[in-house]
């Protein structure tokens, strides 16, 4: 059930999905009030869970992981048990940064970054085909990223 948030929640949002390092001075600034109701603003967002955590945003490339692949799997059954095990499986996989199960063609949908094709190759031949409900993997490789966000759209 999604949270009713007034305006300047939104707008704290908003410029926290920019950047979640900003002081909180800085942010008072931007919204319009004064630092102390600001920061209670925001723990209050937090402990709500509507901020559910603070990272930071790497690039790929620079670390070693600059090939991403979308991979469509079709699982052999489609029972609750082969699906909660696929799931185990997956979320052991630092190379799957996302996973999610599909209304469709697939049964799931795996965003998977790896250094390289030939590493791709390696993960899926070594560790993803032979997760024991997978009957088959299908892999799509974007030629080029047109728009990456982690900001939501907060209207």
């Amino acid at each position: 059930m999604p949270v009713l948030l007034d305006a300047i929640d939104r707008h704290i949002l908003r410029v926290l999905q920019r950047d979640g390092r900003i002081s909180n001075v800085e942010l008072a600034r931007e919204v319009g009030l004064s630092p102390s109701p600001c920061l209670r603003r925001v723990r209050l967002l937090e402990e709500a869970g509507i901020i559910d955590r603070y990272v930071a945003v790497l690039d790929p490339a620079k670390v070693g992981a600059g090939l991403t692949v979308f991979a469509r799997v079709w699982f052999k059954t489609q029972d609750a048990e082969v699906t909660l095990r696929f799931a185990e499986a997956v979320r052991r996989f630092p190379e799957v940064m996302e996973c999610y199960l599909t209304a469709g063609e697939c049964d799931a949908v795996l965003r998977i970054v790896t250094a390289d094709l030939h590493s791709y190759w390696r993960f899926q031949a070594d560790h993803l085909t032979r997760i024991p409900s997978v009957l088959n993997v299908k892999t799509d490789v974007p030629m080029e990223t047109l728009k990456r966000s982690f900001e939501l759209p907060l209207r």
